[in-house]
């Protein structure tokens, strides 16, 4: 039943993986001014929306495919990156305390995302062979 909806899920998750890369390079780059202007609401908002339809998508992906973190290699990995992800990307917007710190934050947050993608897209914790 679940599974009749998997190309408009994976869709809408592909999407919200897209919507908060951006987001948290929007939220990066601000924070890399110099001024102190606090973040527009809607960048303080939306990616709490994005994040949970992303969470939302990925759970139901998972009941359908019936793959499952710590069960499936490929997809420990993912969720392991995406922890490591949402560390450095803390660090990339709010919790680096100069732009020295937040910008290579920033693009290691980046680096991490590249594996989760490459990872997702081959079914495979090595991804690129290593």
């Amino acid at each position: 039943m679940l599974a009749e909806y998997y190309p408009l899920l994976k869709a809408v998750h592909v999407a919200a993986v897209v919507v908060s890369v951006l987001l948290l390079v929007a939220r990066s780059l601000l924070g890399l001014t110099p001024s102190a202007v606090p973040l527009p609401r809607a960048l303080r908002i939306a990616p709490h929306v994005v994040d949970t339809a992303l969470l939302a998508s990925a759970v139901a992906l998972t009941l359908i495919l019936h793959q499952y973190p710590f069960v499936d290699g490929w997809l420990t990995a993912k969720v392991l990156a995406l922890c490591l992800y949402i560390v450095i990307g803390s660090v990339a917007v709010k919790r680096g305390r100069t732009p020295r710190i937040r910008l290579p934050a920033l693009l290691l947050a980046l680096l991490v995302v590249g594996y989760i993608a490459a990872t997702a897209l081959h079914h495979d914790p090595r991804p690129w062979g290593w």
